[in-house]
């Protein structure tokens, strides 16, 4: 079994913690890019744009995973697969929702009463909505990677 131990002691373990983590930044690229166009041009409530930018950085994260990070993983079909991977992503994206929801007010108060701000483009309520979308994100990486490790790809050695 992995566990937190496990990634640092065992060096596949650790390769494949460090690819999961690579693809997942890919997928923050997605989720970070989709986000702010919705929630920042089209002017999408964050919870909302939250919600799209999470199914984009899925789609991207199980096939990277499936092809990069599990090559290995293929005594399981590759539907029933994406379908694990999905549960455990909603389940992260139920994790990560009321985070966002109560750290982008926390983080926009703190920001919106510091002096130097807004500079160009960058505002209080910019800063506060990408803070509390980086936290919810490490949050949900590791709950992602240890459940998906021990349930979607749990036929790899």
């Amino acid at each position: 079994m992995t566990t937190f131990n496990g990634i640092l002691t065992n060096p596949s373990e650790r390769t494949r913690f460090l690819r999961f983590a690579t693809v997942g930044i890919m997928g923050a690229v997605v989720d970070f890019g989709v986000f702010n166009l919705l929630a920042t041009i089209l002017d999408m409530p964050a919870v909302w744009a939250s919600v799209i930018s999470f199914i984009a950085a899925i789609i991207s994260n199980f096939n990277w995973n499936s092809y990069w990070t599990y090559p290995d993983s293929r005594s399981k079909p590759v539907a029933q697969q994406l379908v694990q991977f999905t549960i455990v992503s909603v389940i992260g994206l139920a994790i990560r929702t009321p985070i966002i929801a109560v750290l982008e007010i926390v983080y926009k108060n703190i920001f919106s009463s510091l002096a130097f701000l807004p500079i160009g483009f960058i505002s209080s309520d910019f800063l506060g909505e990408n803070l509390a979308l980086a936290t919810a994100v490490i949050i949900v990486m590791f709950w992602n990677f240890f459940i998906n490790r021990y349930w979607t790809y749990n036929d790899v050695k």
